[in-house]
């Protein structure tokens, strides 16, 4: 009796391309820019390749380390919500998804080496909390309170602590802090927005999300509390510091987004991807402006 041939399953690269998810290593991008702004970078050519490393290790290899991570222990939870990612779809198969976490980690690690000691470590705890947030025991996600609060450390104020730790090689002042933990709190409430997409497996298989837990009309009015109040009080802080301008812009932006969270809790389901598309690039709109203000000798938005 012959015996059957084997069949090779073929990695598709635009599968492991997809399952990186390019389009979410923005935000930690757009943090460590804001945080090389807020430093004072000049621009000087001896510096640019520690910018161009950093946002390397912010999006590319960080941030899709965590995608990859969260899509394998999230194999089951796609399988019902979006079945069509590449896991669950079988584009990438059997263990492969878990091997490219694992590669991505070390690339991680490997490339942080050029940042210096900071680098490292700052590296490290992104790590850390990337795969804690997805895997288990640990499993951060399993309740919205602490997993949004992970990824939101992350996305916003781990790398703009570290652009701005890199660049200026000593401990960032007080206003950079500052600037970065709000909007990392405020991204708490961005993180809530996305789990509106995946109610109904949550359920099924006990992830805790803020709309699983309060249900999507008050996790909506939660999130956009948690999106607003942060800003709000960088508008204060501005104004304290002495940069009325900025403080003038950044409100504008906080107003243009109160107006699109009235029109998101009219339909939090329904309008959460319409409101990441509008209010988000609204919010880290605001970042820029504030990084541009507490850049040290520049003084463009006083």
């Amino acid at each position: 009796m012959a015996t059957p041939a084997l069949t090779v399953s073929r990695l598709d690269p635009s599968a492991v391309l997809e399952l990186l998810k390019p389009i979410t290593w923005f935000p930690p991008m757009w943090a460590l820019a804001c945080g090389v702004v807020s430093s004072g970078f000049d621009g000087s050519l001896d510096r640019w390749p520690l910018v161009i490393v950093g946002v390397l290790l912010a999006g590319p290899l960080v941030c899709g380390t965590s995608q990859a991570v969260n899509d394998w222990f999230d194999r089951h939870v796609d399988a019902i919500n979006e079945p069509n990612r590449p896991i669950p779809s079988g584009r990438i198969p059997g263990r492969m998804g878990l091997y490219i976490a694992i590669t991505w980690t070390i690339l991680s690690l490997a490339v942080s080496t050029f940042l210096g000691i900071w680098g490292v470590l700052a590296t490290c705890l992104g790590l850390v909390l990337a795969w804690a947030y997805s895997m288990p025991p640990v499993r951060l996600k399993k309740n919205g309170w602490f997993g949004n609060a992970a990824v939101g450390a992350c996305y916003e104020g781990l790398p703009w602590f570290t652009g701005a730790l890199v660049m200026s090689a000593a401990l960032p002042s007080t206003e950079v802090l500052a600037l970065a933990l709000l909007y990392s709190i405020g991204a708490h409430g961005i993180m809530t927005l996305n789990d509106f997409k995946s109610i109904e497996g949550d359920i099924k298989l006990g992830v805790r999300s803020l709309p699983v837990q309060l249900g999507p009309d008050r996790a909506a009015r939660l999130a956009c509390i948690v999106m607003a109040l942060p800003q709000f009080a960088v508008v204060l802080l501005l104004i304290q510091w002495g940069h009325p301008a900025a403080a003038v812009l950044v409100g504008l932006v906080l107003l243009l987004q109160l107006g699109l969270m009235t029109v998101l809790v009219s339909d939090p389901r329904g309008r959460a991807p319409w409101y990441n598309a509008t209010g988000i690039s609204l919010y880290v709109t605001g970042m820029m402006i504030s990084a541009v203000a507490i850049r040290p000798e520049i003084g463009l938005l006083q």
